[in-house]
């Protein structure tokens, strides 16, 4: 509880999406790589939601087998069955 009580701001997101690049940037290829600190940065503008870069994130994780975020909730946050979605 401790940890729920400090919110979340823009730039925490921001270190923890640019932390994760940093696990599989060197597999990305330079146009992946563009393309996903621009999303990064669209969203440190304001003019994206967190979706965009965490669903990026999570097609890159995939692609290409990045074990230990596979695993992280910060990707995942709630279960699929309660039907949260993000609408612009």
């Amino acid at each position: 509880m401790e940890a729920l009580s400090i919110p979340a701001t823009i730039r925490k997101h921001i270190n923890v999406l640019q932390h994760m690049l940093g696990y599989f940037s060197d597999r990305l290829t330079s146009l992946e790589r563009m393309e996903l600190v621009e999303v990064i940065e669209d969203f440190r503008k304001g003019f994206v939601p967190l979706v965009v870069p965490i669903t990026l994130i999570v097609h890159y994780v995939r692609k290409y087998q990045i074990d230990y975020l596979m695993e992280q909730v910060y990707l995942q946050p709630h279960p699929k069955e309660l039907m949260l979605r993000n609408h612009v």
